[in-house]
This record gives structure tokens, C-alpha cells and sequence, in this order.
């Protein structure tokens, strides 16, 4: 009977131990995704910017040609006007992907910070339930010592 439990809290305590292991091991796996991620967003923030400065001054040299070219009567003017109007609806498209980014970004942050709380609470909800498991074990061995006892004085 000893036997038993002696295994019972042994094997629970392994279970304890793995459990504590793989919860650190996904941890640092979630650690490492979000570092990547971080990494993407920059890159994809850097892109992001560089395309709206590209289109900004494409759209400052445009304006410059397009004061030159309406001193002359040209046919090209209309295929300007057009080019002009497409950089403009596409400096536009990349303000929007911009702040997306950015509200993307924020609910990352906002996942991450609530994955942490969790984690943090179960790593507190698994100690108090080891510390419940002992407890429960001493009192387990109590009553077992008392009813050896009471058998034992009893012929």
C-alpha cells in the first residue's frame, strides 16, 4: 500500500516536472515567434515607408512636370493627369496598409501581454495544487499510521 503511493507521488511529481518543462519549452518557443514576428513587422514597416517616401516624392516630381507641361499643348497631358491620379490613389493605399500595420502591431502586443498573465497565472495555480497534493499526502499518512496503530493493538 506505502509502495503505491510512494509511486503515485513520484509519478505525479514527473508529471509535474514535464508539465513545468513543456510549459517553459512553449514559452520559449512563443518567445522565439515573437521575435521573428518583431523582426517582420520592422522589415515590413521599413518597406512600408520607403514605398510612401517613393511615392511622396514621385508625387512632388510629377507636380513639377506637370507645371512645365501645362505651359505646353501637349497630347500626353491626359496619360499625365491619369499617372498623376493612380500615385495619388496608391500614396493613399499605403497610408491605410500603414496604419493596419500599426493596429496589427497593437493587438500583437495585446495578445502577447495576455498570453503572459495566463502563463503566470498556471505556473501559480500548478504550485498551489503541488502544495494541496503534499498536504493532502501527510494527512493520508497520518490515517493510514492511526489504523496500523488501532489493528496492531488490537489481537
Amino acid at each position: 500500500m506505502k509502495s503505491t503511493l510512494a509511486a503515485s507521488i513520484r509519478s505525479s511529481g514527473r508529471k509535474s516536472d514535464e508539465e513545468d518543462e513543456d510549459s517553459k519549452t512553449a514559452i520559449t518557443k512563443y518567445q522565439m515567434k515573437e521575435e521573428e514576428i518583431e523582426k517582420r513587422k520592422m522589415e515590413m514597416r521599413k518597406r512600408v515607408e520607403t514605398q510612401l517616401l517613393k511615392a511622396e516624392e514621385e508625387a512632388k516630381r510629377l507636380t513639377q512636370v506637370w507645371e512645365e507641361i501645362e505651359g505646353f499643348t501637349d497630347p500626353t497631358r491626359k496619360e499625365l493627369t491619369i499617372v498623376r491620379r493612380k500615385l495619388e490613389l496608391a500614396s493613399k493605399d499605403l497610408k491605410s496598409l500603414a496604419q493596419i500595420c500599426q493596429k496589427k502591431e497593437k493587438e500583437y502586443k495585446e495578445a502577447t501581454e495576455t498570453f503572459q498573465e495566463r502563463s503566470k497565472e498556471k505556473a501559480h495555480l500548478t504550485s498551489a495544487l503541488m502544495e494541496l497534493l503534499n498536504q493532502s499526502e501527510v494527512l493520508r499518512m497520518r490515517k493510514l499510521e492511526e489504523l496500523s496503530k488501532i489493528l496492531i493493538s488490537k489481537p
